[in-house]
């Protein structure tokens, strides 16, 4: 339910385009998408991340530009603005408040050392970078409906690119062995296990208790 939420304005706006192949009645109805996307999250009390919150505000920013200029440059930015906002706070977070956002993001199943969540956001600052670099150029070499395709299929096979090359990162470096894969178990509280507690009582002896060697 959440993923056909997530992808649903970006395939409408195809359809739109494909079908009418008019980009301004296309970028109103993404701007409609991603407008009753954020209220599906809020009716059915879902968080709304970061991400979700810089996508929907940067396309009712740049496609309301669009609309009233009448000028598709401004939504066909967004990808890269969107791409390099990303990179932008995974270097900034890093650099200034010592975080790892993907350490955040992935922490609970991830268990890995501060020197590999460092390489992974620069990683992935990087290709944020790239993408945005490689949307300008298509914009800018190839028509409207090449543009299209490639933000809806183009992108997309590029992030799965991305996570491949991750895994095979942590693989190869040894970062993806089962002891990082899944938590370490809570110890055992004698508070909580009244029969180890038991036992372990009964093994010792009590001052009270006389021994052979205490005189009676």
């Amino acid at each position: 339910m959440q993923q056909l939420l997530d992808y649903l304005a970006v395939i409408a706006f195809a359809i739109v385009y494909f079908t009418t192949k008019d980009i301004f009645l296309a970028t109103g109805v993404l701007m409609a998408g991603v407008t009753l996307q954020v209220i599906a999250y809020k009716v059915l009390k879902k968080p709304i991340g970061k991400e979700l919150k810089m996508t929907f505000w940067l396309s009712i920013v740049m496609g309301g530009l669009t609309l009233l200029l009448r000028d598709e440059a401004f939504i066909q930015w967004k990808p890269s603005i969107v791409s390099w906002a990303l990179a932008s706070a995974l270097i900034g977070a890093h650099w200034f408040t010592k975080t790892f956002l993907l350490k955040k993001l992935l922490g609970q199943a991830l268990k890995l050392p501060d020197e590999k969540w460092q390489v992974l956001t620069y990683g992935w600052a990087l290709a944020f970078t790239f993408s945005g670099l490689l949307n300008l150029w298509v914009v800018n070499n190839f028509s409207m409906d090449a543009w299209v395709t490639f933000k809806i299929f183009g992108q997309t096979g590029i992030n799965f690119i991305y996570i491949i090359v991750m895994v095979v990162y942590l693989v190869a470096s040894g970062a993806l062995s089962e002891a990082n894969l899944t938590a370490p178990e809570e110890e055992s509280d004698p508070v909580l296990n009244p029969d180890m507690h038991k036992e372990e009582s009964e093994d010792e002896t009590s001052p009270l208790t006389p021994s052979e060697e205490t005189p009676r």
